[in-house]
């Protein structure tokens, strides 16, 4: 999505929606963790559903632009971790399975919403956000995996490599964000970003039509909403 086919009506949907993405992504973060022995986010107030302790500027306008984009990363002690390496790894990886498990379940209740009470006022329009917020949840997910500084596959995948393009990737963290940035505005960066993402809201609508189709509901539909 480029700056050009924004509406008043996509922030609107898009604004609230990111705000609980991001909430969700890095109270995931502190939580766990918290639950692994580290207590720095508690301490630093970032172990909070206040959306507004999360908010990246840069990050936060390329969620609502481009439906995908980073928050404020969450502070991790590594002197409190037992296995630091591992636990880093699984302390990262929480922020974009929870926005994955999110998705899912904002797909299911929408789902089920519509077809109980499919003539009830306004409750497309209740969906339709519902269906948006799974977008930019899945989207934050999948940006967040790319292993680049501070992203979360930073701390996931780049153990994986050499010590050397660790440390390339690192010191040149900052000019790398500037280009993502720059491939953002000019859309270069949404087709592969998007391309992955569809890949996971099939999969995830997939499940829900087994799920609901093992209680009589047809939930079809949901791949003609999401253009799959």
């Amino acid at each position: 999505m480029l700056f050009g086919r924004m509406n008043l009506i996509d922030l609107l949907y898009n604004i609230p929606a990111v705000l609980i993405c991001i909430t969700v992504h890095e109270f995931s973060h502190g939580y766990v963790a918290y639950r692994l022995g580290d207590p720095t986010a508690r301490e630093s107030g970032r172990l909070s559903l206040n959306p507004l302790r999360h908010i990246d500027p840069v990050g936060f306008i390329c969620l609502i632009l481009f439906r995908f984009g980073w928050a404020k990363p969450v502070p991790v002690s590594f002197g409190y971790l037992k296995n630091p390496k591992r636990d880093m790894a699984v302390i990262a990886a929480a922020g974009p399975v929870s926005n994955t498990l999110l998705a899912f379940l904002l797909i299911a209740v929408s789902t089920a919403l519509l077809a109980f009470f499919p003539n009830f006022y306004g409750l497309y329009t209740f969906c339709q956000f519902l269906y948006i917020t799974a977008i930019i949840s899945v989207g934050l997910a999948v940006f967040n995996l790319i292993p680049v500084h501070p992203l979360d596959g930073s701390r996931i995948f780049l153990p994986l490599l050499s010590k050397k393009s660790q440390a390339f990737l690192f010191n040149n963290s900052q000019t790398i964000q500037i280009i993502m940035v720059l491939l953002l505005v000019f859309g270069l960066f949404s087709g592969p970003i998007s391309f992955v993402t569809n890949i996971i809201l099939r999969g995830i609508v997939f499940l829900v039509n087994v799920v609901y189709r093992l209680f009589g509901i047809n939930a079809g539909f949901l791949y003609g909403i999401f253009g799959l």
